[in-house]
């Protein structure tokens, strides 16, 4: 099965600091939405994989990329698209990079009103 939410991001950190920017991400999860979060170390690649009631994941950190791939409940799947933004918003900030432009809303309209 397909992820609900799938972000791809490739960076220049270098596998160290790709670390900690990750787990400034698992601390923010933690914190804003609850989620229990465990690591598996690799030696050119770690894995972090998060849960809760709704919602489980895993965050693919590499010194190239990171690589999110989340299942949503059947509850959390209508609101797929703005969690997804979201995750999208803290993990750019995080990296430093520039947000993605906002997807077109209904009859082709951008941003808020």
């Amino acid at each position: 099965m397909s992820p609900d939410i799938h972000l791809h991001r490739t960076h220049a950190l270098g596998l160290p600091r790709a670390r900690e920017v990750a787990e400034s991400w698992a601390e923010q999860a933690r914190q804003t939405f609850g989620m229990a979060c465990r690591w598996g170390e690799g030696e050119h690649a770690d894995t972090l994989e998060f849960t809760r009631q709704g919602v489980s994941g895993q965050l693919v950190v590499s010194a190239t990329h990171f690589e999110l791939g989340a299942q949503l409940g059947f509850l959390l799947r209508a609101f797929a698209p703005k969690i997804e933004a979201e995750v999208r918003k803290n993990l750019d900030a995080l990296l430093g990079t520039p947000a993605a432009p906002a997807a077109p809303g209904p009859a082709g309209t951008r941003g808020s009103r």
